[in-house]
């Protein structure tokens, strides 16, 4: 569920950053604003941060060692990372990211589905807090 969120939201981020850098604003493409720029910027790291818990679950498993943690630290983070990303592609997008012609709005839809998925946000924080709790 966590690599799901992770390509939910990456796609999503690919499809903004290529709409503002074709749409044009006061004759500049919007990748040309600051503002706009940032927002990507702390998106992209936020999906990279999640790709690296989601790598590091997968060699814990494939090591033989205790897992169980960081899986759940990689599907709360990608999950709800993930939505920040289609959020934040819809702001990008404007009123554009709602019309079914656009893929966001599947995205968007189906990105939400991973919080829920395979244990909801609230349940892999109580996960990971009794490990922490517990050594």
């Amino acid at each position: 569920i966590a690599s799901l969120a992770l390509g939910l939201g990456l796609e999503a981020l690919d499809y903004a950053k290529e709409y503002i850098k074709e749409r044009k604003q006061f004759g500049k493409p919007l990748a040309s604003f600051q503002g706009l720029q940032w927002m990507l910027a702390d998106r992209y790291t936020e999906m990279e941060a999640a790709r690296l818990l989601i790598m590091q679950a997968a060699v814990n498993k494939d090591n033989g060692i205790a897992f169980s943690t960081a899986a759940s630290m990689a599907k709360v983070f990608a999950s709800e990372k993930a939505n920040d990303a289609c959020y934040t592609a819809f702001q990008l997008l404007g009123g554009a990211g709602y019309i079914k012609e656009y893929p966001l709005e599947r995205l968007a839809r189906d990105v939400r589905i991973t919080t829920i998925y395979e244990g909801t946000s609230e349940i892999q924080r109580v996960i990971i807090a009794r490990d922490i709790l517990n050594r």
